[in-house]
């Protein structure tokens, strides 16, 4: 069995518009939101074996409070560009990657790819919010087998969620 969790970045800060897009940092609602959204994963026992995360600041950030509240290691953690704007065919191409090592997944990146895979392995979804979580699970060995004909909902969840689904 795979599962992975997919994560949109933390609310942004816009402090400085002409900052670079890929440099902008979180703002402090971000850094409390992704704290409190790593915290909901903790009390809910779901702990990645690997975080791969888009390398824009924002994405990196949100990835980084994620490893450290949910204790995963420098070599757990892996930054890439690929993740950075990317679609969800790309998404899932970088997924399908994946070591077989490796039983649950934690993916960090951006709108619109993020929400278009969710909605791309089946689940109706109009946007994920920043800081928001949703997970799948796959009836595979293989991470190069995970696609829309085996994915299963497992949970869905973000800051404002007055009802966490899984």
């Amino acid at each position: 069995m795979k599962r992975f969790l997919i994560c949109r970045h933390a609310k942004s800060s816009w402090d400085k518009p002409f900052l670079a897009d890929h440099k902008r940092p979180l703002a402090p609602r971000g850094l409390r939101n992704a704290k409190d959204m790593a915290q909901k994963l903790v009390a809910k026992k779901i702990f990645p074996d690997m975080i791969i995360s888009s390398d824009a600041e924002r994405a990196k950030h949100t990835a980084e409070i994620f490893a450290d509240i949910l204790g995963i290691g420098k070599n757990h953690f892996k930054l890439t560009s690929e993740l950075y704007h990317a679609s969800p065919t790309e998404i899932l191409k970088y997924i399908r990657k994946t070591p077989n090592t490796v039983d649950t997944l934690f993916i960090f990146g951006h709108n619109p790819g993020l929400t278009d895979l969710v909605v791309e392995l089946g689940e109706d979804l109009e946007n994920l919010p920043t800081t928001g979580v949703f997970g799948f699970t796959f009836n595979v060995e293989d991470w190069g087998d995970v696609g829309k004909k085996n994915a299963k909902f497992w949970m869905h969840d973000y800051p404002k969620n007055p009802e966490a689904q899984n």
